[in-house]
């Protein structure tokens, strides 16, 4: 089983925070996903059938129309066998959600949203230059669950300025319309954006990190009491509505990646990546060729990754499962790194699984750094 990611590399504006590969001169939204339908079809043996989750994320997808998501799904299902109850995700932003628009995507095969609201707060949102405002930002929260009973939330937390007391509002907010699941990731400052000039400049202050950690625990604490469950570092899901997409991820399961700059992993040892440049990518399709690079990972990588990965999830990392699919030796130096953990009640043992201690899920990536064969 695997997974199937479109990036549309598309904005209406340029968010201040972000570094993922994106365009705002949207001359060549439609022409660039018809390509994008092209490379599916190039490279449609790479897929690792039945497909479990088909995710369209951005960029801003939710740019397209109903009949183009109708009509790519139309074209997976002709191409690959998928599950009966595939999971079928769409990023939207607030500004472009109507109930018009929700119906229609329901229609079209769209099972699960994920809405990008990052903050219910007009001073946050004009620091990122978002499009929408909290008040945009409320009206697509109410007719999203109106419309769909399985969607996703996100919010950043560790905002510049913010306080702890305006970070609980924010998590009110969204928890009176009791999602199903929230994503929520600390602001991270991506050098060449323009959040990391405004902050290198001084115009923007940072928080403290202790600040950024007590706003995780915080949401962690208030989150468990509502019967979300932390299933992976930045991801709470009430019981049976866990992302199918991440859980593969996180699992280093196979999936593959549709555009530019997307990624593919063969859940192996292959990982492929598309060229971050939209005309090169229409080119190279356009003349039947692959705009890719790839790379094998070595042993050495893909326990360091198993451990990165795992380590975020609930499930955590399974010694039998290193010493079988790595080695003995592999599973006799991460019982050897872990024990100075261990005794500083940063991890534990849950049987044959290697987990983070809750008062450590904030440092979960540091931690699992220490545990990586150099």
């Amino acid at each position: 089983m695997s997974n199937l990611y479109f990036h549309y590399p598309f904005c209406k504006q340029a968010c201040h925070y972000c570094n993922f590969h994106f365009s705002t001169s949207l001359k060549n939204k439609d022409s660039l996903w018809e390509t994008m339908k092209k490379e599916l079809k190039q490279r449609s043996d790479e897929l690792n059938s039945p497909i479990e989750s088909i995710y369209f994320g951005g960029g801003s997808p939710s740019l397209l129309n109903s009949g183009a998501i109708e009509n790519t799904i139309g074209l997976i299902h002709s191409l690959v066998e998928v599950t009966s109850n595939v999971e079928v995700t769409l990023e939207v932003n607030p500004d472009d959600v109507s109930s018009k628009y929700l119906k229609a995507l329901k229609a079209a095969g769209v099972n699960r949203l994920s809405l990008g609201v990052q903050s219910f707060l007009d001073r946050d949102l004009v620091l990122m230059n978002r499009v929408h405002n909290s008040k945009d930002a409320l009206e697509a929260l109410e007719s999203v669950s109106t419309h769909f009973n399985n969607y996703s939330l996100d919010l950043i937390y560790g905002m510049p300025y913010s306080t702890l007391t305006e970070w609980e509002q924010n998590l009110n907010t969204a928890m009176a319309f009791d999602p199903p699941h929230l994503s929520s990731y600390a602001l991270t400052v991506e050098p060449k954006t323009a959040l990391y000039h405004q902050v290198q400049k001084g115009e923007i202050l940072l928080i403290p990190e202790e600040a950024v950690q007590e706003q995780y625990q915080v949401m962690i604490q208030k989150l468990e009491d509502l019967g979300y469950v932390n299933y992976e570092f930045s991801n709470f899901g009430k019981p049976s509505f866990f992302s199918v997409n991440n859980q593969n991820y996180w699992k280093g399961k196979p999936y593959l990646g549709i555009g530019p700059a997307a990624h593919s992993y063969d859940g192996k040892s292959i990982r492929k990546w598309n060229v971050s440049n939209n005309q090169l990518y229409l080119k190279a399709i356009e003349e039947g060729k692959l705009a890719l690079e790839q790379e094998e990972l070595t042993v050495k990588d893909q326990y360091n990754e198993y451990l990165m990965t795992g380590l975020r999830t609930i499930e955590g990392i399974s010694l039998e499962f290193v010493k079988s699919r790595f080695g003995l030796r592999y599973a006799m130096y991460l019982e050897e790194q872990a024990e100075r953990h261990l005794e500083e009640q940063h991890f534990y043992w849950d049987g044959d699984h290697l987990k983070i201690a809750k008062s450590a899920k904030f440092l979960t990536d540091g931690l699992a750094a220490d545990l990586f064969m150099v």
